[in-house]
């Protein structure tokens, strides 16, 4: 580091200064943006659409489409309260209602673990069909790179390139895939509005998978990081978060419809075992082996990607319970350490990824009503720590409406969530 102070800085100097930060603002920006969309479209995502879609058939388009309306009325609300108090959520929480901000930190680490469990073990499913390699190797594998990231002087810089690759990488493979495929495009559109079939329980697992648990806060922390904070950056704000939810909308869609293309012309994909992959079975009964070495491509990708997301949201989450954990270092050893105890533990249960990556989606569903009711209440009566008195009224009705949904959902579906791995009744 050089030892002069910004006062004695030369004009040429300062304006370097000025371009490198202006810069690693930008950077942080669209960092956030494929952080949300990323974490969004995780391996859980990818096996559960290609389940329900099995299942349910052009049906699950229905759950789609109530998982993006909720995912607009969540993150808009999220993204710019956040933003505008500059504060991350757990500690804007506790300054609302105290101790609710460490209540949903624990929630979030802990639906963060399992979901980084079921993350490394959608890593090693993807290279296990993309390389032939266990998947337990894999696993290892796609820790390690994660940590190898976390452990670069400028992390956050590197951590935002590789997410952004990450995500136009899924979406033009699966698009190809999409297009091979030929699904009943008709069909899927009718019914994304008229489905023949409801199920709380998938949309429960579905939005959870997508919104729920640590994903719902990723984009909004790591855009703090941008500088870019204060209700004077609203508008920026807004169309960041807007321009994730249209990525993580096309790419979900596009990803049912790959899948829907498979199931439609009468391919069967195995659901029978916890163990089964159906998602790399699709993308095989359209490409052979080439389409389930694509399948591996895009489901590693999006393993990692949402490895970096889960550990990175998590460990801010941290920094509720202490201070230290606001920034540098410290932040990026305890993202390193995260990522350790989520490898240990997947490396030492048995249960089938599968099976991991559908529940953790579930489990992070019932943890998404919590998290809002609080912020509900911070945009309903306390908009001083929101730094303004303005706050949109369309967001705070749309908001509290899917506050109220996602309870609802939450309780109709704890049976056929837990029932989904054999706990109670």
């Amino acid at each position: 580091m050089s030892d002069q102070s910004p006062a004695s800085l030369s004009p040429e100097d300062e304006t370097r200064l000025a371009t490198a930060k202006k810069r690693a603002g930008r950077s942080a920006v669209i960092g956030a943006i494929f952080l949300m969309a990323t974490s969004a479209i995780g391996p859980g995502f990818i096996t559960q659409t290609a389940t329900f879609t099995a299942q349910m058939g052009a049906a699950f388009a229905f759950a789609i489409l109530v998982s993006i309306l909720i995912d607009i009325a969540v993150q808009l609300n999220v993204w710019r309260m956040i933003t505008s108090s500059g504060k991350r959520a757990g500690e804007l929480a506790n300054s609302a209602i105290p101790f609710s901000g460490h209540v949903i930190a624990v929630l979030v680490v802990i639906g963060g673990l399992a979901f980084n469990i079921g993350n490394i073990a959608g890593g090693g499913l993807g290279l296990n069909a993309l390389l032939g390699i266990d998947p337990k190797v894999g696993g290892v594998l796609t820790a390690g790179l994660a940590i190898i990231i976390f452990l670069i002087k400028k992390a956050g810089r590197v951590m935002d390139i590789v997410l952004i690759v990450l995500g136009i990488g899924m979406i033009v493979m699966t698009l190809i895939v999409a297009f091979v495929s030929q699904p009943p495009i008709g069909e899927a559109l009718r019914q994304t509005f008229l489905p023949d079939e409801l199920n709380f329980a998938t949309i429960t697992t579905i939005v959870g998978g997508t919104v729920g648990g640590y994903i719902t806060y990723s984009g909004a922390h790591r855009y703090l990081d941008s500088g870019h904070t204060g209700p004077a950056h609203a508008g920026p704000v807004m169309r960041a978060a807007a321009n994730g939810i249209l990525v993580t909308g096309i790419m979900r869609y596009v990803l049912f419809l790959a899948i829907l293309g498979v199931v439609a012309s009468g391919v069967a994909l195995d659901l029978s075992s916890q163990a089964a992959n159906p998602a790399g079975q699709a993308f095989g009964a359209v490409l052979g082996d080439a389409g389930l070495r694509i399948f591996g491509a895009i489901f590693w990708a999006a393993a990692i990607s949402s490895v970096i997301g889960a550990a990175y949201t998590s460990a801010t989450f941290l920094s509720t319970f202490t201070a230290k954990l606001k920034g540098g270092w410290a932040l990026q050893l305890a993202t390193v350490a995260f990522i350790v105890v989520s490898l240990i533990v997947y490396l030492s249960i048995g249960t089938a990824p599968a099976a991991i990556l559908v529940f953790v989606g579930g489990f992070n569903g019932l943890i998404l009503p919590i998290g809002l009711t609080v912020f509900m209440y911070i945009g309903w009566f306390r908009r001083d720590l929101l730094g303004t008195k303005k706050y949109p009224m369309w967001l705070l009705v749309a908001g509290t409406l899917v506050t109220l949904l996602t309870w609802y959902m939450g309780i109709v579906s704890v049976g056929p969530i837990f029932a989904f791995l054999g706990i109670g009744a």
